[in-house]
């Protein structure tokens, strides 16, 4: 029996309360991981999913391993013609990441359906990895993975850079929007999600309480950003607002409501252009905090306090990115085994 999805949100005060795709055992599933994800993770696991049986067009209990390599290979198909690739990683179709997050949705649904024992799934059809080749080799060890994800390392910003974006910048808060990331390394997410009891100026302090993950922490920043949000508040957030957010709708028809995501990509798009850089994201931003910090001496376990990261192996990066760090440690070592083996072959004196 086929089976095509229509994934439909259902709204309430502003927000989604619901997420359907037509089906019952993945409505079911959905109901699942709201309970557990934040918005945005809820939203990417149901689009997965519709993706995926829009190109299946299977029963869910009917799936096999065969099918999830059909869309494997549909998902790494040229986009825009044969000869046309990204440079970062030479490739026709969508990006590795992309593709791994998407099977992985696809791998919770199976993982919840063969939980329940009622849906007819005894097996998960998409594999962590393909066995290993050499033998006796343990399964799941050593094994090929079905999607290479590249290691790149973020690019950040130049100090010239950030000034001419912050110098583009058209109202006071926009400027506490992207100071928040550039000084104090907010996400997107968590920079729109500042209510104003979060904000302590005289400790110049924030809580963020909708973490990744759903982790809190509290975050020092500088008082330059303090200064830009004191300013919006005092001159620019409409009076009559009801929403206790931070950072609102300055004029429209939306006046005075939560800033959404694309409201803040649109005022950041402007400033690049107005300042003509070739990239600026609020990613870009928040990336540029943590190797300004760490290349001025921060400890690693600090920046990963600061940036929520769960695992300080996510905060190692700044390692790499902070280029002087690495410079002055190789020259450090460099002498000491310079000093180990001596004057240099014919230097002594006669």
């Amino acid at each position: 029996m086929e089976f095509r999805p229509c994934l439909v949100r259902s709204t309430a005060d502003g927000g989604i309360e619901k997420i359907t795709l037509g089906h019952p055992l993945l409505d079911d599933y959905l109901v699942f991981v709201a309970a557990r994800a934040r918005t945005n993770t809820w939203l990417a696991v149901a689009y997965d999913l519709k993706v995926f049986f829009e190109v299946i067009g299977k029963e869910p209990a009917v799936v096999t391993t065969a099918d999830v390599f059909v869309f494997l290979s549909s998902l790494r198909a040229p986009r825009r013609g044969e000869r046309v690739v990204r440079l970062e990683d030479g490739e026709a179709g969508l990006a590795a990441r992309t593709i791994a997050r998407r099977l992985s949705s696809v791998r919770g649904l199976y993982a919840y359906l063969c939980a329940r024992e009622d849906a007819g799934v005894r097996r998960n059809p998409v594999p962590a990895s393909l066995a290993a080749r050499r033998p006796g080799a343990r399964r799941g060890r050593g094994g090929v993975p079905l999607i290479r994800t590249p290691r790149t390392l973020p690019r950040v910003l130049a100090p010239a850079e950030v000034g001419a974006l912050r110098a583009a910048l058209r109202t006071h808060r926009d400027r506490a929007m992207v100071d928040a990331m550039v000084l104090g390394g907010l996400r997107r997410c968590e920079v729109l999600g500042l209510r104003l009891e979060d904000l302590s100026a005289g400790e110049r302090r924030l809580f963020v309480a909708e973490g990744k993950g759903g982790r809190q922490r509290v975050v020092p920043v500088s008082a330059r950003f303090f200064a830009a949000v004191g300013a919006y508040l005092e001159s620019e957030r409409p009076r009559a607002s009801a929403t206790r957010q931070v950072f609102v709708v300055l004029k429209g028809a939306r006046r005075g409501e939560p800033l959404s995501a694309a409201g803040l990509d649109e005022i950041l798009e402007g400033a690049r252009g107005r300042a003509g850089l070739e990239r600026a994201t609020c990613h870009q931003l928040r990336h540029t905090c943590f190797t300004r910090l760490r290349e001025a001496g921060m400890a690693l376990e600090a920046i990963q306090a600061q940036a929520g990261h769960a695992s300080i192996e996510s905060t190692r990066i700044y390692l790499h990115l902070a280029n002087g760090w690495l410079e002055k440690e190789y020259l450090r070592a460099a002498e000491a085994i310079e000093a180990q083996a001596g004057p240099p072959a014919g230097g002594a004196s006669r």
